[in-house]
């Protein structure tokens, strides 16, 4: 009896949450789903997390808040005015995604009280585990999420939650000094996109930060369809991520990044990509690279580490996370599962086909027997198996793990590389699953090593690499998959450098004996790393990136593909594909595995 009336009570807080979000958004066929996935826009779909039977009136309000900044965000935010003004920089586009859902929540709050209270329950929830009261000091804050927690609380009105105002006083006197007249001229436009957009360079320029705008791209403004993510600016942020605890259905993606970037999938790392124009970072050291382009080079090795799955997280948390990836593997099981046995049909048709028969030795072949039944004198004919070319092949699946990959596209890659590596087993295809992210946010030990010697000009990358080995080729799926859970864990996903990354996962495939050998990256966006940029040329990475890629792509051992994920890669990669919903990832893999399979075949 008590279980039939906690389902009620559920029953109807789903209901008043989807009419009431509906209402919010003015949209009446909004459709309004809930799962265990982090809230986020899909399409025309706004999905939030499932409120089960006990829940508490603080978590109530943290999801009715949810709910309210999906549905403000699709009645009061255009994609094409945002993309027309938006920043080239790194640190500037996070701090403008900022702004952006600030005045967001701005709109919001002065509209419609009722929704204040709930966004203002979400703010402070989303800082429940912040560290940034530990700073004491203005250099080693960073300024993004100060310009983010203030600007708030002057459009909305919002005080910083109790464990970020110690690190806010830090660049509050800063900020008011430089910029207090650009942040009271923005108040007066919340209501006016275009306006308040195109005010925000005014507020970089007057705090020192690049604020050179990128050039308007009509295709990202498809992305308002794709998939947001709410609280995506993680590689803006720093060391504030909490473990993911998958069971705890208020936790909302990382704790620290109230930045709320709700474009993150809509292109927000994309950089120009002919841009140079250095990041100033602001309060960080002043580029003594600018206007020019040295080689490539690593201030340290020291530090970076490659390291197996197994060695990150304890057998008990992995086996927790697995059985989290196994949950939404069940709800998209169904599609990708579908594609892959189309895949797995389509190799074993080659199996099939590839045999020599009417040959003098070999295998008897019996379907001819009866040739010699009703005449002797035909000799007995015998078939030989071929070697078929994807028997002996090797496939790569290389995913970024950056912060911005947090949620929905993280769990979807891991899903799909799940199922797909299965897949290529039962085909007799040997398939690695390899990531790459950081181990720090901002420099880590590399950064502290270069800023104790002096900080010498020209470090080159200034950050620690992590790159994980989550199924290596040689390894059982049976053996490996709990290993693939390790990307639901929280603190994993930091920054990417992709160039050293895909020469790391090159140079594996090199050593293997494999006659044909296949490299497929998933990311969605270019290369990021803050403590890098801040000391280099603003496309320093993303040069060294392009010119990774060309030394694999004159390799003909080796056949390189992407597929990115909101972020176009075709600038990068001769044979590449980009999605915008993170759903067609699935899709995508196994097409493109497939077309690779074919062209071999009808070679």
């Amino acid at each position: 009896m008590s279980d039939t009336k906690e389902n009620s009570f559920a029953d109807t807080i789903k209901k008043a949450i989807t009419e009431a979000t509906r209402s919010i958004a003015e949209e009446p066929d909004l459709e309004v789903t809930f799962s265990d996935e982090p809230p986020h826009i899909s399409g025309k779909i706004i999905k939030l997390r499932d409120p089960g039977s006990n829940l508490s009136k603080e978590d109530l309000a943290v999801l009715r808040g949810n709910a309210d900044l999906l549905a403000l965000k699709i009645k009061n935010h255009d994609q094409e005015i945002h993309q027309k003004y938006k920043p080239s920089s790194p640190q500037a586009q996070s701090i403008y995604n900022a702004i952006e859902d600030a005045r967001i929540e701005a709109v919001g709050a002065t509209d419609m009280p009722g929704c204040a209270s709930n966004l203002n329950a979400r703010n402070i929830a989303n800082y429940r585990n912040s560290t940034l009261n530990n700073i004491t000091h203005k250099d080693e804050a960073p300024v993004s999420e100060a310009i983010s927690l203030i600007v708030r609380e002057k459009l909305t009105g919002f005080s910083p939650p109790n464990n970020t105002r110690k690190f806010v006083d830090l660049w509050r006197p800063h900020i008011n000094e430089k910029a207090l007249s650009e942040l009271e001229k923005l108040k007066n436009d919340i209501h006016d996109q275009e306006t308040f957009a195109s005010k925000i360079p005014d507020l970089l320029s007057a705090l020192d930060i690049s604020n050179t705008l990128g050039d308007p791209d009509p295709s990202s403004a498809k992305d308002q369809d794709g998939e947001s993510e709410l609280d995506g600016s993680d590689e803006e942020n720093t060391e504030l991520s909490e473990e993911f605890d998958p069971d705890e259905t208020e936790t909302i993606d990382d704790d620290a990044e109230d930045l709320i970037d709700l474009d993150e999938l809509e292109g927000s790392e994309e950089e120009g990509e002919d841009s140079s124009v250095p990041d100033n970072q602001g309060e960080m050291e002043e580029n003594p690279n600018r206007g020019r382009q040295p080689s490539y080079k690593t201030y340290t090795t020291e530090f970076d580490e490659i390291i197996s799955a197994e060695e990150v997280a304890e057998s008990e948390e992995l086996d927790r996370l697995r059985n989290y990836l196994d949950k939404q593997i069940s709800n998209l099981q169904g599609i990708v599962a579908r594609l892959a046995n189309k895949l797995q049909r389509k190799l074993m048709a080659q199996q099939n086909r590839s045999w020599d028969f009417d040959l003098e030795e070999g295998t008897l072949d019996t379907a001819r027997l009866v040739r010699v039944v009703t005449d002797p004198m035909q000799p007995l004919s015998f078939k030989m198996e071929r070697d078929t070319d994807f028997r002996d092949t090797i496939v790569t699946l290389l995913i970024d793990n950056s912060g911005s990959m947090r949620g929905r596209p993280i769990m979807v890659a891991a899903t799909c590389a799940d199922i797909l590596t299965r897949t290529l087993e039962r085909c007799g295809v040997k398939a690695e699953v390899l990531g790459f992210t950081t181990k720090a946010w901002k420099g880590g030990q590399s950064r502290e090593l270069w800023t104790n010697s002096g900080k010498p000009m020209r470090p080159g990358r200034l950050n620690d690499l992590r790159h994980i080995i989550y199924k290596s080729a040689d390894a059982p799926w049976r053996r490996a998959k709990r290993n693939l859970g390790l990307m639901m864990k929280e603190g994993i996903l930091k920054e990417n450098i992709d160039g050293e990354a895909l020469d790391w996962a090159y140079e594996r495939l090199k050593k293997r004996q494999e006659q044909r050998k296949i490299m497929m990256v998933i990311s969605d966006g270019a290369p990021v790393d803050d403590s890098s940029l801040s000391v280099n040329s603003g496309n320093y990475l993303e040069l060294h990136l392009k010119k990774v890629i060309s030394k694999i792509e004159s390799d003909d051992d080796i056949e390189l593909i992407a597929i990115g994920i909101g972020h176009d890669v075709t600038r990068y990669y001769k044979r590449a594909v980009t999605i915008i919903d993170v759903e067609e990832l699935g899709g995508a893999m196994t097409e493109k595995l497939a077309e690779l399979f074919d062209e071999k075949a009808n070679k």
